[in-house]
């Protein structure tokens, strides 16, 4: 009696099993763009007052450029902010880079546009989307997390001197014009 396995046969399983454990790595790009064209649709049919995104004029849905009004009552009132999303090949499950191309002045913003937001990095969840990022960015206009500030004398500006805080956004403020 021979008891030998056929090596093929008993290693098939195994196999079988990793190949669709290596499917399973994250959205593939077909699938990251149709996320991205629900976002588009819901920005359009749905949109929240003083925000707005578009994919950029290249056609590429991984690059967008967007805009944020600057809210009333806030230093960047009757102001216009530009800002760039670059979306990763894994998005929803890994946060957009998003980069300020409006010069602006802010704790929470440096000089290159880099933005000190924890959705944007360690608390992102895949349930967010541009339009919440949209807001958030929004809201730190009027509340910035002077904690953890990137410009910190922006920060303590913002606590003690505010008209000084609002000349320096304005002289810093500047238009940009759309690719």
């Amino acid at each position: 009696m021979d008891f030998s396995m056929d090596t093929q046969t008993a290693a098939a399983p195994a196999v079988h099993s990793a190949k669709l454990a290596g499917t399973r790595k994250g959205p593939d790009s077909q699938s990251v763009t149709k996320r991205l064209q629900t976002e588009l649709m819901q920005l359009m049919t749905s949109p929240a007052p003083g925000v707005s995104a578009f994919p950029s004029a290249d056609g590429n849905m991984l690059s967008w450029t967007a805009t944020i009004d600057g809210p009333d009552d806030t230093p960047y009132s009757g102001l216009s902010l530009k800002l760039t999303f670059d979306f990763p090949s894994n998005y929803p499950y890994a946060p957009p880079t998003v980069l300020y191309k409006t010069p602006i002045y802010h704790p929470n913003v440096d000089f290159s546009g880099r933005i000190c937001l924890d959705i944007l990095k360690d608390k992102w969840t895949a349930a967010y989307n541009i339009q919440t990022v949209l807001l958030s960015l929004q809201s730190l206009l009027g509340e910035p997390n002077n904690a953890s500030p990137l410009n910190g004398e922006a920060a303590e500006l913002w606590d003690k001197d505010p008209e000084e805080f609002k000349r320096k956004v304005l002289a810093r403020h500047r238009d940009i014009d759309d690719e």
